[in-house]
C-alpha cells in the first residue's frame, strides 16, 4: 500500500521512534502528518504552528517536533491524554529513566507479592493468569512506592502500561476490546518485557535528540466542545472520532482498571464519558440524549435538512432490531459536539488557515451517514471558506460478516480558513 493512501491508519507508526510507545487503535499516520507540514511550509513560505482537537496519542504533536514546528494539542480522554503527555517528554535524560526503571525491576523481582485482584477483577482475571497478573502488580507496587514528582517516572508509568496487553494471553490486540475467548501464540514475560520496553524508550529518546526533533508541543487534557485559548495557529490537522459507534471511553478500560482509576465498565460513565464527544450509542443512551431538543440546536441548522430525516429514520429502524441501538440520538449528538468544535477551532485558527480532517463516512442499521459533507457545511458556518474531500480509500468491503453492504469510504476534508 502506497503512503499516500496510509493517511489514516496507525499501524506505520509501530516502526517509528516515541510513535511506537503505545499503540492507540484510533491513530493515524505520522510520516503523513509531517509531510503535510513540510508542505504547507513550502506553499506558503512560513512556519507551520499546528494546532490538533484531537490529538490522541499524540502523533501531531509529535510530529510538529519533529519537523521543529510549535503545536498544541487537545484530548478529553484523560487516560490518553496522559499518553500523549508522557510521550512528549522524550527530551528527559534517557539514562535517568533506565535508571528509574532499573529501580523499579529489582523492588518488584523482590517483593514477590502474590496478587489478590486474579479473583477480586472480573477483567484482569480474564485477561491474565495468576502468576502474570502477580507480576504485573509488583512492578505497579514497585513504580507506586517509587515514584515521585520528578515527571521521569511519567515515563516508567508509561513503560507498564505499554506492556499490558502484550503480556496478556487473551485477545487484547491489535484493536483495542478485549476478546476473552481468544487466546494469543506469543505471550511476553512480564520482567523480559519491561526491560526491553525501556531499551527501546532510551533508544527512541536520543534518535529524537539526535535528529534535533524541538521540545514545542503543548498538550492539554480538555475538553474541545468548551472554548480553547491558545495563540493562533496556521495549521490543523486531525482525525476526530468517525460516527461508527467505537467506543472510546472503553478503549483503555484494561489499562484504566489495572492502574485502579476505574473498578468497571460502569465507571467510565463518571471517568471518561463527560469530556469526550458522543460517537457512539453507549454515550448518547447514557446520557439521555433527547432528539428533538438536538435537533432544535442553531448550531446544526446547516445541515438540519438532512440530519433531521436520517436521525428520524434510524429512530425507527432502531425498533426493528434486536439491538435497538440508539444510533439516532448518537448521529444528531455527534454532529451536535463536532459543530462546537468546529466554532471553537475557527476561533484559533488564522485566515487563510489550512485544515485537513482524516475521516470516515458511516452507515448504522444501513442508513447512510454522509460525514465529510455535513462536517464541511458546518465548518463553511463556524467561518471557514471552502472545503473539498480526498477520496483515500473504500472501507466496509473486507469482512464478510459486515451488518450491511452500504459502500462507505474514508480520505481527507480540506478545509481553508
Amino acid at each position: 500500500m502506497k503512503k499516500e493512501a496510509r493517511s489514516g491508519t496507525f499501524s506505520g507508526n509501530m516502526k517509528l521512534p516515541i510513535h511506537r510507545w503505545f499503540r492507540y487503535s484510533a491513530g493515524f499516520s505520522a510520516e503523513w502528518v509531517e509531510s503535510e507540514i513540510r508542505r504547507f511550509e513550502e506553499d506558503t513560505n512560513q512556519k507551520a504552528k499546528v494546532f490538533d482537537p484531537f490529538v490522541g496519542s499524540g502523533t501531531t504533536a509529535l510530529a510538529a517536533c519533529a519537523t521543529g514546528n510549535e503545536s498544541f494539542g487537545f484530548d478529553g480522554h484523560p487516560f490518553v491524554a496522559r499518553i500523549a503527555q508522557t510521550k512528549n517528554l522524550w527530551y528527559l535524560n534517557e539514562l535517568e529513566f533506565k535508571e528509574a526503571c532499573q529501580l523499579v525491576i529489582e523492588k518488584a523481582r523482590k517483593s514477590k507479592i502474590k496478587t489478590k485482584r486474579y479473583d477480586e477483577s472480573k477483567l484482569l482475571g480474564k485477561c491474565y493468569d495468576f502468576e502474570t497478573l502477580s507480576l504485573l502488580d509488583n512492578l505497579r507496587l514497585a513504580y507506586e512506592k517509587l515514584a515521585t514528582k520528578n515527571p521521569i517516572w511519567e515515563l516508567v508509568h508509561l513503560n507498564i502500561t505499554s506492556i499490558l496487553r502484550a503480556c496478556s494471553n487473551v485477545g487484547t490486540a491489535q484493536w483495542q476490546y478485549i476478546l476473552p475467548n481468544k487466546t494469543k501464540s506469543k505471550v511476553l514475560n512480564v520482567y523480559e518485557a519491561f526491560l526491553a520496553k525501556a531499551e527501546l524508550m532510551a533508544l527512541d529518546m536520543k534518535y529524537a535528540k539526535d535528529n534535533k526533533w524541538v521540545n514545542s508541543a503543548h498538550i492539554c487534557e480538555q475538553d474541545v466542545r468548551d472554548k480553547i485559548s491558545i495563540p493562533l495557529c496556521n495549521l490543523l490537522i486531525t482525525s476526530p472520532p468517525y460516527p461508527n459507534n467505537y467506543d472510546y471511553a472503553d478503549a483503555t478500560r484494561l489499562e484504566m482498571t489495572f492502574w485502579g482509576e476505574i473498578e468497571g465498565w460502569g465507571d467510565l460513565k463518571s471517568a471518561v464519558r463527560p469530556t469526550i464527544m458522543r460517537s457512539c450509542s453507549q454515550h448518547s443512551a447514557g446520557d439521555k440524549v433527547v432528539l428533538d431538543d438536538i435537533l432544535r440546536e442553531p448550531l446544526l441548522e446547516p445541515i438540519i435538512d438532512e440530519l433531521a430525516p436520517v436521525a428520524r429514520e434510524l429512530e425507527k429502524v432502531r425498533l426493528t432490531k434486536g439491538g435497538r441501538k440508539t444510533y439516532h440520538t448518537m448521529v444528531a449528538a455527534y454532529f451536535f459536539d463536532l459543530a462546537k468544535i468546529w466554532k471553537n477551532s475557527r476561533a484559533v485558527m488564522e485566515d487563510g488557515a489550512r485544515v485537513c480532517f482524516v475521516i470516515g463516512d458511516s452507515a448504522p442499521y444501513g442508513v447512510y451517514v454522509p460525514a465529510e459533507r455535513w462536517l464541511g457545511e458546518l465548518a463553511l458556518a463556524s467561518g471557514f471558506k471552502s472545503f473539498k474531500f480526498e477520496k483515500l480509500r473504500d472501507r466496509n468491503i473486507k469482512w464478510k460478516n459486515r451488518t450491511h453492504t452500504v459502500p462507505l469510504h474514508e480520505g481527507r476534508l480540506w478545509v481553508e480558513g
